[in-house]
């Protein structure tokens, strides 16, 4: 069988990822992601309504043209979470491809969201739900099986899917961290990662997220991120001045944590913003979390109808978890630095950011104004509590040990970002040009003849 890898888009920075398989007339499309720096330096700019072209130009969708170079029909579409850089592309591309999208249910939850708010195409692709250890076949042909694998990242329901060939697996493992103790969820399954490591013609293929590739050690688990955030907010117990927080919307497990932190201190938690109110309510529709019923407000009379609540009643007696993590222009507590919300902030209010930057020049100088704004009011800030949702380099070793991979095609970072994947697998015996491939968008790596 012959097997070929596109580097579509996310080869060459994080964001906008997208791969496609295709294993003779057989394609699989892995992720239709945005790049959402590269819409947020154009100011007021709406993707909605633009055409994919112009997004292709701006470098904020994959130039998925490339496409056309490939033999083959495209049978699934698949998202492997729901972050805007996986699934962001899909109203402007997936309409181009008679193939439905395949991806776990709160996944797919999201992808129809998105899909609600496109104005330009008309996109009729069947959503297919599968839960993580779900099978489906692939063509026609019986020797092609998709598997969803679980692991863990900083959104619930993530999978890594594994293309069964016989020629071996191709195993895409965008995003992931190895966590034993989530907070949400069930532990990544690195058990099945090493089944599959040893079956059949084990692995011939992986493609990898590189996102903390250069940070040594290994990426602390979910659990240890609420243990820092439980310290902080009940150090707060007895402030009776204003405590917000904001994290990423995505972080179900990280918002279900502040929840349950602010309840324990005696305040309400209210969930403000968009997107806030996107995540949390799909995860609660689908009881993935909150064991009670939480207030969540995405909408801006509904908002500032809650801001003058909070006001009115006493900010002691609430806990607002707002957008706006990396200081994005129009997300809430940017507003809120901005004093264009009724919230006031006074000398002495905590701040909590439960999100690192995103280490990208857009989110970096935002995210710095966004902190000096609060900082000019008197806000107290508790920065970067919080664990990332990648895996650093202990934890790609054991990924390689686990799957002991043929052909390893590292992704989502730029050539500095990756440089420390590459020299890891190096001293694993891979050789660059031979078995270990370093991609930019738009290439066709053959993995078999």
């Amino acid at each position: 069988m012959e097997i070929e890898i596109a580097a579509v888009g996310g080869y060459e920075e994080v964001g906008r990822q997208m791969t496609a398989v295709r294993m003779d007339d057989d394609i699989v499309v892995f992720d239709m992601g945005l790049n959402l720096s590269k819409v947020l330096i154009h100011d007021g700019v709406e993707t909605e309504g633009m055409h994919s072209l112009d997004l292709i130009d701006m470098g904020a969708i994959p130039d998925d043209r490339i496409m056309s170079e490939l033999d083959g029909e495209v049978r699934a579409i698949v998202p492997t979470h729901g972050h805007l850089d996986h699934i962001g592309a899909i109203p402007k591309l997936a309409h181009r491809y008679d193939a439905p999208v395949v991806a776990t249910p709160f996944t797919i939850e999201l992808v129809k969201d998105e899909l609600s708010w496109e104005s330009k195409f008309d996109t009729n692709n069947d959503l297919v739900k599968m839960k993580a250890g779900g099978t489906m076949p692939i063509g026609d042909s019986g020797e092609i099986e998709m598997e969803f694998v679980n692991v863990t990242h900083s959104t619930i329901d993530a999978i890594n899917p594994v293309l069964h060939t016989p020629e071996g697996a191709v195993v895409y493992g965008l995003d992931k961290r190895i966590d034993h103790n989530p907070v949400l969820g069930d532990p990544i399954d690195m058990e099945r990662f090493r089944e599959i490591g040893r079956e059949g013609e084990g692995v011939v293929a992986y493609v990898e997220d590189c996102t903390n590739a250069n940070r040594k050690g290994r990426t602390p688990s979910e659990s240890v991120a609420r243990e820092q955030l439980k310290d902080a907010v009940y150090s707060m117990e007895d402030y009776d001045g204003g405590i917000l927080a904001t994290t990423f919307a995505s972080h179900v497990s990280r918002v279900t944590s502040l929840v349950e932190f602010a309840r324990d201190i005696g305040r309400e938690p209210v969930l403000l913003g968009r997107s806030m109110e996107k995540y949390s309510g799909i995860a609660e529709r689908l009881d993935l979390a909150f064991d009670e019923q939480v207030d969540m407000y995405g909408h801006g009379r509904e908002i500032d109808t809650q801001f003058s609540r909070i006001m009115d009643e006493g900010k002691e007696n609430y806990f607002p978890i707002v957008t706006g993590h990396q200081g994005e222009p129009r997300a809430m507590l940017t507003r809120m630095g901005r004093g264009e919300t009724s919230f006031e902030i006074d000398e002495g209010d905590k701040v909590i950011f439960s999100a690192g930057v995103i280490p990208e020049p857009t989110n970096e100088g935002q995210r710095y104004q966004s902190e000096q704004l609060l900082r000019m009011q008197g806000a107290r800030i508790y920065d970067d509590i919080h664990v990332s949702g990648h895996l650093r380099q202990e934890g790609h070793y054991e990924m390689l040990d686990a799957l002991q991979p043929q052909h390893v095609i590292p992704a989502h970072q730029d050539l500095k970002g990756l440089s420390g994947y590459v020299e890891l697998a190096s001293s694993q015996g891979y050789k660059q040009g031979r078995d270990l491939h370093i991609a930019d968008n738009g290439t066709i790596i053959p993995i078999t003849e």
